[in-house]
């Protein structure tokens, strides 16, 4: 396939709206992506302009996405771009989206720190013996 991939580092703008769907676990929020250049006349680091982008996660990433983020906070992530043309409105403009339908995300480390916890899964439920004596 031709896909646009791409990687972009910014913050969780917006809750992780979270939705179990026929086809399986899916979530989404507003990725703020402002990057940063060293303006040569100030001498100094300046910002330029924040763009957002939707972030669409699937399946076992919307799971995990959904109880791994927090509004704020710095993330890496990588998946394919989508830009969409939207209806035009009322007065007759026409408007864009990018959307991102990520493959992987993760917190930034170059910002703060993070302890993983890998997911056990199993074939069979775990059986709890009613009888067994609690210590």
């Amino acid at each position: 396939m031709n896909d646009t991939q791409v990687t972009l580092v910014g913050h969780v703008a917006t809750q992780i709206d979270y939705r179990e769907t026929p086809a399986g676990p899916s979530a989404r929020f507003r990725f703020a992506v402002t990057p940063r250049y060293f303006d040569r006349r100030k001498e100094a680091w300046a910002d330029a302009p924040t763009s957002f982008y939707t972030v669409w996660a699937r399946r076992t990433l919307a799971l995990n996405l959904a109880g791994s983020v927090s509004v704020g906070e710095p993330l890496v992530v990588h998946g394919r771009l989508r830009v969409r043309e939207n209806p035009p409105d009322g007065e007759g403009n026409r408007w864009f989206s990018a959307d991102i339908e990520a493959t992987a995300i993760g917190h930034d480390l170059n910002r703060g720190t993070a302890a993983f916890r890998r997911i056990v899964t199993t074939d069979t439920p775990l059986m709890v013996n009613q009888n067994a004596a609690v210590v």
